[in-house]
């Protein structure tokens, strides 16, 4: 089964390479770079879940 890899529209650069992509596979949630496809980050739905709440109350700003 092919990886249906997702991005969002907010992504940006002339091609739209200046960003992450997100895909659902086997039960896990798997991030890549576009700009860099062969590596993976695989994590789990629950995982994914805090670290996007935890972003979107604020918890990263510091970092950008």
């Amino acid at each position: 089964m092919e990886i249906q890899w997702r991005k969002s529209s907010k992504s940006s650069g002339a091609d739209g390479n200046n960003c992450l992509e997100l895909a659902a596979h086997d039960g896990e949630i798997l991030l890549r770079e576009s700009d860099n496809p062969d590596t993976v980050i695989r994590t789990t739905p629950a995982k994914l879940r805090a670290f996007l709440g935890g972003a979107k109350e604020g918890e990263f700003d510091d970092l950008g």
